[in-house]
């Protein structure tokens, strides 16, 4: 039985990896053993244009802003660009008041979205701003849903907590969908990500999902013991 379990456990820690030729690999995001979600949904929202939030979103193991201490902001349009590395050790910073973040309401979800340069409560700003994520401890996977998406396109900035960047992967043309991410030989150093998009109608995103190692561990307790 402890070997059965043994390999049922190297199996688990090395599924998403075994194809990888990038550092950091789209993943099923079924395949990965994620203990900790963020929904948003216990938070204010409205429907229209959503709830502003200024400064930084405070979530259990995470919190969210507009990009890194470092990181330049510009626009390509209607769109949040940012350029530029962000400085170790990597630090989270808000956008300008009314060109940071809101949480939409989605029929039976909420959401969160950036504001992009036009400015809250402008609809061309919905969705259109950076979102950036740091997490209270790295990781080795995370899994999220792009809400919206109108056959654009999202470009996802994976970072190591020293402010360099593991991996970068434009994901499109977009529609509403569920993407997984494993980094190579499942190396827990995700720090932060950053997600910047182009799509016509702009993008949000809801459940995110990681603390893979978590998950792992709790198997780990469970194998049997001898004697």
């Amino acid at each position: 039985m402890r070997s059965l379990f043994s390999f049922v456990l190297v199996s688990l820690l090395a599924l998403p990896a075994w194809a990888c030729e990038t550092p950091i690999c789209p993943t099923d995001p079924n395949t990965l053993d994620l203990s900790r979600r963020i929904t948003f949904d216990d938070l204010p929202s409205s429907f229209g244009v959503g709830r502003l939030i200024n400064g930084i979103l405070e979530q259990d193991g995470a919190r969210f802003g507009e990009r890194f201490a470092g990181q330049d902001l510009g626009r390509d349009g209607t769109f949040d660009r940012v350029n530029g590395t962000a400085l170790a050790p990597l630090t989270l910073l808000p956008g300008a008041p009314n060109q940071s973040l809101g949480i939409l309401r989605l029929m039976r979800t909420s959401v969160l979205q950036g504001h992009g340069p036009a400015g809250y409560p402008r609809t061309e700003a919905v969705g259109e701003g950076a979102i950036a994520v740091i997490f209270d401890w790295d990781q080795s996977a995370i899994a999220l849903d792009i809400r919206g998406g109108e056959q654009g396109f999202a470009t996802l900035t994976f970072l190591a907590r020293d402010g360099q960047v593991i991996d970068s992967h434009t994901l499109g043309p977009l529609s509403e969908a569920t993407y997984g991410f494993a980094r190579k030989d499942d190396r827990p150093d995700i720090a932060g990500l950053l997600i910047t998009n182009s799509d016509p109608e702009g993008i949000a995103l809801d459940n995110l999902r990681f603390d893979r190692l978590a998950a792992l561990s709790l198997l780990r307790t469970q194998e049997p013991q001898h004697p």
